[in-house]
């Protein structure tokens, strides 16, 4: 395992909410941008699958 414990880390390219950015290129802000633009159409996706799911059971149930 030393083998591995010597090789140095690689900086983690995803982006977490809340980090220090006054680092990052302007290169890197748009990439992180465009996958952030990407994730919330992501999750704005799965909630409209979700809230169809729950508008069939409720229209079920009401009968």
């Amino acid at each position: 395992m030393a083998l591995f414990d010597d090789e140095p880390k690689k900086p983690s390219t995803a982006y977490v909410v809340g980090q220090d950015v006054s680092l990052m290129s302007v290169a890197e802000l748009a990439r992180h941008i465009e996958e952030l633009k990407a994730e919330i159409g992501r999750l704005e996706a799965e909630l409209k699958t979700r809230d169809a799911t729950k508008n069939a059971a409720e229209s079920l149930f009401r009968r």
